[in-house]
């Protein structure tokens, strides 16, 4: 029999491996054009798996290095979708930036888009254990008249709900806030803040899954004990506890263990470095070529599990983060092309202004429940920048003779009579 109790570092791996085994699966609103659409799937592209998983990798990578130490939640699978639907609208060198980043390369964008849509049929139809759904948005300034193809790819391939919005009225953001709440599950209610004069169009995919475990824990089983955190420090929390089978795997300075989710179609997959090394050593080995390597090797062992029960959130701005791996043309307000997503003229240059990710996670006895939203917002360089300034609080100001450079008179108010 194995042991494996969840100490030292643990709780960071299963922030990042959770939503890597699950969400990669193995084997004015304008007129749409007609496209075909896909027939429903029954194997997905492993091209696109393969794309999916290397680029999760990188990005996770690249937010352990810019915050160690601190807690990571991503899910490549909305991401890699929302940058998908936008993708389509890309052109030139930014098509090409993006394919790279997103390890789209031999894939033409039509086999992209139908291994999206094989994709999404077979998540939403894991088994009756576990609830999993993947929503797809579009949000556009009725200002801005989109490419009748570009809005047909999405709203087929990616079954998008395509929107027109004034989004120069204060309901807009709270419209695409709304569908976002819905989507996943009232988790998470905020992904666009504000909406600016100069933006043209939000992209948004939104993932919700809730599992029960193959074998649940025992909640009598569930006891206080101590984490360890990175600075050698220790915190009580309760632990969950159960002796079964699952999967097992070692390797190399780490154990792991695969934790089915209802008919075991889907599973988390924890990793635990070794106390001595921990993992900034675990994760020089953690890429696409090891993962895939390590996953046959997993076997049937009788293993005493102690597993900590957590909930937390997680939210980071991906600009930079895609930037450094390669992106910066699609964010360049000088440089970016995409021209497949509207005419130009009237617009000169439409490019990323914003890539904003959200998730959350909650572990316990009965299960798992996981949330992500991705929005991918796009700006319109030749509509002029308005700057909101609301004067609600103590301020300084003069008065001064433009032509002299005389002031005249000077004060504050911080005292206004109702």
């Amino acid at each position: 029999m194995v042991v494996i109790k969840l100490r030292p570092w643990i709780l960071f791996s299963i922030i990042h491996l959770l939503i890597v085994g699950l969400f990669t699966v193995g084997c004015a609103s304008s007129t749409p054009v007609v496209v075909k659409k896909p027939a429903p799937a029954e194997s997905v592209d492993p091209r696109l798996v393969a794309a999916n998983t290397g680029f999760g990798f990188k990005l996770f990578h690249e937010l352990a290095q810019g915050d160690p130490g601190q807690n990571i939640f991503v899910s490549p699978a909305s991401v890699s979708m929302a940058l998908a639907m936008t993708y389509n609208g890309a052109d030139g060198a930014t098509k090409e930036a993006m394919a790279k980043v997103l390890e789209l390369q031999g894939m033409s964008l039509e086999e992209v888009n139908r291994a999206n849509a094989e994709l999404k049929t077979i998540l939403e139809n894991p088994d009756p254990g576990v609830q999993l759904t993947v929503a797809n948005s579009l949000w556009a300034s009725e200002d801005i008249d989109f490419k009748p193809e570009f809005i047909g790819r999405n709203r087929d391939y990616y079954a998008a709900e395509v929107n027109t919005l004034d989004f120069s009225h204060p309901s807009a953001a709270k419209a695409i806030n709304n569908w976002v709440k819905k989507n996943t599950g009232g988790k998470i209610d905020n992904i666009v803040e504000r909406i600016e004069a100069n933006d043209a169009l939000f992209l948004i995919n939104a993932i919700y899954f809730k599992g029960s475990w193959a074998d649940k824990f025992d909640p009598s089983e569930t006891k206080a004990g101590l984490f360890n955190l990175p600075d050698g420090t220790q915190v009580k929390l309760l632990m969950m506890s159960r002796t079964g089978q699952y999967g097992y795997y070692q390797g190399d300075n780490f154990r792991s263990v695969r934790i089915p989710y209802g008919n075991q179609r889907v599973s988390m997959y924890v990793f635990l470095p070794e106390q001595e090394s921990g993992l900034a050593e675990f994760y020089r080995n953690l890429d696409a070529a090891n993962w895939e390597k390590w996953m046959p090797q997993f076997t049937e062992t009788t293993v005493q599990l102690v597993l900590p029960r957590f909930k937390y959130e997680y939210a980071v701005n991906l600009k930079d983060t895609l930037k450094t791996l390669g992106m910066q043309v699609a964010f360049d307000s000088e440089q970016a092309d995409f021209g497949n997503m509207c005419p130009i003229p009237p617009v000169p240059v439409v490019y990323i202004g914003d890539v904003k990710h959200k998730t959350f996670i909650e572990v316990n006895e009965e299960g798992s429940e996981a949330a992500a939203a991705t929005s991918v917002e796009l700006l319109c360089k030749g509509i002029p920048q308005i700057v909101n300034m609301v004067i609600d609080r103590p301020f300084f100001f003069a008065i001064r003779d433009e032509l002299t450079g005389t002031i005249l008179f000077m004060g504050t108010v911080q005292v206004l009579p109702n």
